[in-house]
Formats: structure tokens, C-alpha cells, sequence
């Protein structure tokens, strides 16, 4: 308001044209000095973080939650019996995992009698969505320790692994059945578990 007045004043007192395009120049210099200087400019950071939680998930096949290995021919006794389940486990992992099992108790029982364990294998396998570079174990053993099954150091988002379970052969069983019954059932429960790695 200050130069407008000035600029006012100086063009009433002269009538020369360039005196007049000097204070025009100078007013308008004058401008934008004073509003370089009263710009004002604020930065203020913030930190911004990703956090990646592990997630974990194992599920059993609703439709397998029940397996028998049924020995009911003399080549079964002899050769042993196996249930495979395709796609038995359905898994979601960030990151790399492993997958173990373990059985409610080292020796099954049944009126007196007992079926050890570990005459009972359990053989993982990549399902129809497999686990990119896994491991699966050989010769796995069911027992009442967990027992790795297979190992990855990749993640994966319902990824299926196959599971056959091997009854033993060789007769093992042959002096196990209970007379009267029908048939003679041996159980224990398993638990699967999945942990990062």
C-alpha cells in the first residue's frame, strides 16, 4: 500500500514518461522483494516403517479328518496297508516353515494289547498346489516327538502337501486282533504344526 501511495505521488509530480517507467520498474522490483520475504517454507519429516509380522497357518482336510489303515486280506498282514490323502494339508506362510508331526502317545493300546508307533510311517509329498523348493523327509516314523516333515525357505499361500500313511507289514500285527471284536481299532491322534524358520 506504501509504494502504491508513493508510486501515486511520483507520477503527480512528473510528467516525464520514462521517470515514470523507472518508478513502475522499481515498484514492481520492490514487490517482489518483499514477497521473497515474507514467503515462508516448513518441512517436517515423518518415518515411515513396513512391519512384517510371521503368519503361520496349517488345515487339515475336513474330508480326511479320519483315517483307517484296515487290514483285511492275508496280503494286507503281509504286505502291509496305506492310505494316501491327496492334499491332506493346506498351508499359508510368510516366509520359510517347516511342518512337523507328532502322535498322542509312542505305543497304541487296545484291550491289553499294543501296536508300537513307530511301526506306522507317515510320507508327506507335494499335493496339485505344491511348496516351491520343499523338502519332504524320508522315512518318517510316527512317535509321540515331533518329527520334521518337510522344510522350505520359501513362503507360500495355500500350498498343498500330500500324506500317505503305512501300515507295517511283515505280520506285524497278526497276534493284535481281539477275538469277539469287529474289527480290533488301535487309535491315537496326530498333531501337525507349522513354524517359521
Amino acid at each position: 500500500m506504501f509504494f502504491v501511495f508513493t508510486f501515486a505521488s511520483a507520477i503527480l509530480k512528473t510528467n516525464n514518461t520514462k521517470n515514470i517507467l523507472n518508478l513502475m520498474k522499481n515498484l514492481i522490483l520492490a514487490s517482489f522483494a518483499i514477497l521473497g520475504f515474507t514467503t515462508l517454507q516448513a518441512q517436517q519429516n515423518v518415518t515411515l516403517n513396513v512391519r512384517l509380522k510371521p503368519i503361520q497357518t496349517l488345515v487339515v482336510n475336513n474330508a480326511q479328518k479320519i483315517v483307517n489303515l484296515d487290514y483285511e486280506t492275508k496280503d494286507d498282514y503281509a504286505n502291509g496297508v496305506s492310505s494316501l490323502n491327496a492334499d491332506h494339508l493346506s498351508i499359508y506362510s510368510t516366509g520359510g516353515f517347516q511342518v512337523k508331526v507328532k502322535g498322542g502317545n509312542d505305543v497304541l493300546q487296545q484291550g491289553g494289547k499294543n501296536i508300537q508307533a513307530n511301526t506306522i510311517q507317515i510320507i508327506a509329498s507335494a499335493g496339485s498346489d505344491a511348496v516351491n523348493g520343499a523338502q519332504y523327509a524320508q522315512n518318517v516314523h510316527l512317535s509321540s516327538s515331533e518329527t520334521t516333515l518337510l522344510t522350505s525357505s520359501t513362503g507360500g499361500v495355500d500350498k498343498k502337501i500330500n500324506i500317505e500313511y503305512k501300515g507295517a507289514g511283515n505280520n506285524t500285527y497278526l497276534d493284535n486282533y481281539i477275538a469277539g471284536q469287529g474289527p480290533t481299532v488301535y487309535t491315537t491322534e496326530l498333531t501337525y504344526t507349522i513354524i517359521s524358520q
